[in-house]
């Protein structure tokens, strides 16, 4: 499956793309984006281009885990964002907790020796290939939980012998 991240920023908003086969990911671009209609215009293009089968948009939750004024805005701008693409294209939205995704972009550029104005260029995308490198490792870790579950359920009795077998 073909996935498509999104770091939503008031200036600047960062895309990355990957997959869950071979849990590669990897920036894409940065778009100089200050108004809404921006920002779904380079959302729109990076889709069409791109083809992903799911989105992933950064949510940007409270420390605390609560959702505040920026989080609301994610989610709006996700939800115009599907009644944009409409119904002909089957594209799922997916949101996933963004908070320090910036500083784990921060922490890989600070380590290339870029100039400013290039880790500015790249900071978004970075944060973008954090917020999906999130969503596949959590997605990854639940389905091994699960299958985990599948064999530790108590009332899977096959293969196990009782002493009336005997």
């Amino acid at each position: 499956m073909r996935y498509l991240a999104i770091d939503l920023g008031d200036k600047r908003t960062g895309f990355a793309s990957g997959d869950d086969v071979l849990f590669l990911v990897q920036p894409l671009f940065v778009v100089e984006a200050h108004t809404r209609e921006l920002q779904l215009k380079a959302a729109l293009k990076a889709i069409d281009e791109y083809g992903p089968d799911r989105i992933v948009l950064g949510m940007p939750y409270n420390m605390d885990g609560s959702e505040g004024p920026r989080a609301k805005l994610a989610r709006a701008f996700g939800e115009e964002l599907l009644a944009r693409l409409g119904t002909g294209v089957r594209v799922r939205l997916e949101y996933q907790d963004e908070r320090l995704s910036s500083f784990a972009a921060e922490e890989k550029l600070n380590r290339t020796g870029r100039t400013h104005g290039e880790k500015k260029a790249l900071r978004d995308a970075l944060a973008a290939c954090a917020i999906l490198e999130d969503f596949l490792r959590a997605k990854r870790d639940s389905a091994r939980s699960h299958a985990d579950d599948q064999t530790d359920d108590p009332t899977d009795v096959e293969g196990i012998v009782s002493e009336d077998d005997e």
